[in-house]
């Protein structure tokens, strides 16, 4: 099967999470806006596509006759599909679990630049973005990180879920979108997160994310995705 990713082209953003799980799978798909420009998704998130699913934004995914939206919903899928989960209801339900916490503190990351509207310019919520990132810096992202690591701890050490899976190479983007936004920030919380950097850096020499991260397809991150590194959101150097 060949699967056709949507999402918006330039981005470093939540499609990633899809990428990193298609691309250490081996699998075979279409990064379809990269190919036809962001217009392509317009007849599905309008509603004129005839498919059932309606999508409330990117990224979705077409895989088959099947068309799903939501990066955790989509990982999932892929999960079982691609073999990038383990066996059995309960860890098939945790995995999720974990990947929906993980969208949660993205969320919380996009807010802490974005605090006021998403329709704003950060120029114009800036001294709110401040006051926003100063309280992820400090409480949310110890917290978040916190369970991430303990959830390595409860696991095998090196895994999410004792076995490789797409939660381990969202945790490595999770990993590499705070090294970028906040790089002050991480260098004080990592002497604390041995486990999630160890794992980061075992996801980094798979050699399907290895030969991804150093190719073209790979985007680097920039001030248009989630993850924007603005010095003024950052712990003092």
């Amino acid at each position: 099967m060949t699967y056709e990713l949507y999402y918006w082209t330039g981005i470093q953003g939540r499609g990633e999470f899809v990428r990193l799980a298609l691309e250490d799978a081996g699998a075979d798909y279409v990064d379809v806006a990269r190919n036809r420009g962001d217009a392509v998704m317009d007849p599905f998130l309008t509603g004129e596509s005839t498919e059932d699913a309606l999508p409330f934004a990117p990224p979705f995914l077409r895989a088959g006759h099947l068309l799903i939206a939501q990066t955790a919903a989509i990982l999932a899928y892929l999960g079982q599909h691609l073999r990038l989960v383990p066996e059995g209801e309960a860890r098939r339900i945790y995995a999720n679990q974990l990947q929906l916490t993980i969208a949660d503190l993205v969320a919380e990351v996009h807010d802490s630049h974005h605090p006021i509207a998403a329709s704003l310019y950060y120029e114009d919520q800036q001294q709110e973005a401040e006051r926003r990132a100063a309280d992820l810096r400090t409480h949310r992202l110890p917290k978040y990180l916190g369970y991430f690591e303990q959830v390595l701890a409860r696991s095998d050490g090196r895994h999410a879920l004792g076995e490789h899976s797409y939660v381990d190479l969202s945790l490595f983007q999770l990993m590499a979108g705070r090294d970028y936004a906040f790089p002050n920030a991480m260098r004080r919380l990592r002497k604390d997160l041995p486990r999630l950097c160890a794992l980061a850096e075992d996801v980094s020499r798979r050699p399907r994310i290895a030969a991804y991260l150093a190719s073209p397809r790979r985007l680097p991150f920039n001030e248009q995705g989630i993850f924007r590194h603005y010095p003024e959101l950052d712990d003092p150097a």
